[in-house]
């Protein structure tokens, strides 16, 4: 009886391990919790074009926008873990827990596979603007308690949360102006009718070279190399400071090693290919493509940074 058994399980793991090794047998789907068009979508289609030359098989970008991103993430995390149902997500992933009230999904139901991107914020006010720098920005404000007031796309975007971030490490008193997205933000800060935002180079970067905006700082650590003499908020005010938009893959929870091996390997190779690395540096983006372990870290840390800025400023949904 328990030959027949070990032959049973044998004969098991040689199934699974073949199913595993002939990985992928049809086409894998590629969420985008956000709507098309955006940062996102478009590097998401320039990988998941690349991704399915290196695994042989289509890799179909399918946007389920909704709820700040929810909505795509929890199809993801309900879809089975067999790798053919993969998550595309960004910031709002780390900071959708302590806005909503209850998350659609469970706070495992997700593994991180990898981090695909970095782009730092930068701050911005219009071109004729009295405020030359960074320094002096704050010093307007510490100047005058509640007549600064700056723009954001909404309470749980980056561009919120970076500026919430500044003002709470300075204990200034400033006003937010929000807008149901970054577009009208950006025209209001360059109109004047706004003080200042945090902005995406990618979508404020034309203003600023065309001499509509004038960039202050910017939210990195180090500075940009398409904006060497920008400093960081870091190097100029706030010691350490840090804000990114970043995009990260993950898989629902009990995906096969195996597979998530084969799509963690694809991925990197995709980020090291000359083209593609173009393609996120000419919209102000990093290519990273880490491993599944120091992506876990790097979410840890962003949600523990963007529960206690949620907290203090006792920030909710618009």
């Amino acid at each position: 009886m328990k030959t027949f058994i070990r032959r049973v399980l044998a004969i098991c793991f040689l199934a699974a391990a073949s199913a595993h090794a002939a990985f992928p047998e049809r086409p894998i789907t590629l969420v985008v919790p956000y709507a098309p068009g955006g940062s996102a979508d478009a590097l998401a289609r320039v990988l998941a074009v690349r991704m399915g030359v290196k695994l042989g098989t289509s890799v179909i970008v399918d946007n389920r926008p909704g709820a700040s991103g929810t909505i795509g993430a929890s199809f993801v995390a309900k879809a089975p873990a067999d790798g053919y149902t993969v998550l595309y997500d960004a910031t709002p992933y780390s900071i959708n827990p302590h806005l909503f009230p209850r998350m659609p999904y469970a706070a495992n139901a997700l593994q991180p596979l990898a981090l695909v991107s970095l782009a730092p914020n930068i701050l911005i006010v219009k071109a004729e603007s009295p405020i030359r720098d960074v320094k002096d920005l704050v010093a307007k404000a510490k100047a005058a308690p509640g007549k600064l007031n700056f723009a954001s796309g909404g309470s749980g975007t980056v561009q919120r949360l970076a500026a919430e971030l500044l003002r709470q490490r300075l204990d200034l008193d400033m006003v937010h102006v929000g807008y149901k997205s970054g577009g009208p933000a950006i025209v209001d800060v360059t109109g004047g009718q706004v003080d200042f935002m945090f902005s995406t180079i990618a979508a404020s970067y034309p203003l600023v070279s065309s001499g509509k905006l004038r960039a202050l700082a910017i939210s990195s650590p180090e500075r940009s190399k398409r904006l060497p003499d920008v400093p960081t908020v870091a190097e100029s005010v706030v010691p350490g400071y840090e804000a990114f938009e970043w995009n990260g893959l993950l898989l629902p929870t009990g995906t096969p090693e195996p597979v998530a091996a084969k799509l963690h390997k694809a991925l990197v190779e995709v980020l090291k290919e000359d083209e593609v690395k173009q393609r996120f540096t000419d919209v102000g983006v990093q290519a990273v493509g880490s491993t599944p372990a120091e992506f876990a870290a790097f979410l840890k840390k962003e949600d523990a940074k963007w529960a206690e800025v949620i907290r203090k400023g006792n920030i909710k949904l618009d």
